[in-house]
């Protein structure tokens, strides 16, 4: 189950899960854009269901584990991707501003891993990977709603790694750096303001779309069942500088 997966990071990384192996349920506001994805799935051999999903709202999720659950057979992945953004700085700020992006990038990882926990627990095993930021861990002007959000995640991922050890589920984060995208394309089309971006990565580049994807699978497969709790930085060495 992937939410998000319309485009960008989460469509690269349904992808991915589906040329590794698995039949994948996709999410997103979108249906048109998952139809589309869900296309690159069927290419790779493998099954998808689609589902218009809020994340933001908690029986929207919970249909879409249930739909993944009868069509697809069960439950094994939950990839919780989808995010939005609103660059401004904090004075700027209103409380819609707040309410939306903490509605949508935190509680909906919190929604995605809750109404999966039923069913990952009775199975004693399952992969949760939620995708946070760079931005979770460095501080960037015109961030700070999106980067607060982003720190719940980790911290969310962190204590639920210890929650369900014992049940032998395995809850891991990646947090990107700039990968360019729908969200972020018009300011990465601009040669100072994509400079300034990268004047604080070692590696002075974006991250491509398919570096991603077989960093989600790392995580999703039997390779990482001693891993659990930690989030994985793929962010061209900035988090480290």
């Amino acid at each position: 189950m992937v939410t998000g997966a319309s485009r960008g990071l989460g469509r690269a990384i349904a992808l991915a899960l589906a040329e590794a192996g698995a039949d994948v349920a996709l999410a997103a506001r979108s249906k048109k854009d998952l139809e589309e994805t869900a296309q690159g799935v069927e290419r790779a051999g493998r099954r998808a269901l689609v589902v218009r999903t809020d994340v933001s709202r908690y029986e929207e999720v919970e249909a879409l584990v249930a739909g993944a659950r009868s069509e697809l057979g069960r439950l094994d992945i939950v990839v919780n991707n989808a995010g939005v953004a609103k660059v401004a700085p904090l004075a700027e700020m209103t409380s819609e501003d707040w309410r939306f992006m903490v509605d949508v990038n935190l509680t909906g990882v919190f929604n995605g891993c809750r109404a999966a926990a039923p069913h990952l627990i009775a199975q004693k095993s399952g992969k949760v990977v939620n995708v946070a930021s760079v931005s979770g861990q460095v501080g960037l002007p015109g961030y700070a709603i999106y980067a607060a959000t982003k720190g719940g995640v980790i911290a969310l991922t962190r204590t639920l790694g210890v929650e369900w050890a014992r049940h032998g589920i395995q809850v891991n984060a990646i947090a990107p750096g700039w990968f360019v995208t729908d969200m972020n394309a018009p300011a990465f089309a601009d040669p100072k303001l994509s400079e300034r971006l990268l004047r604080d990565v070692p590696m002075r580049r974006t991250g491509r779309l398919e570096e991603i994807g077989p960093l989600a699978v790392y995580l999703a497969s039997a390779a990482s069942d001693f891993m659990t709790g930690q989030t994985l930085f793929l962010d061209g060495g900035y988090s480290a500088a």
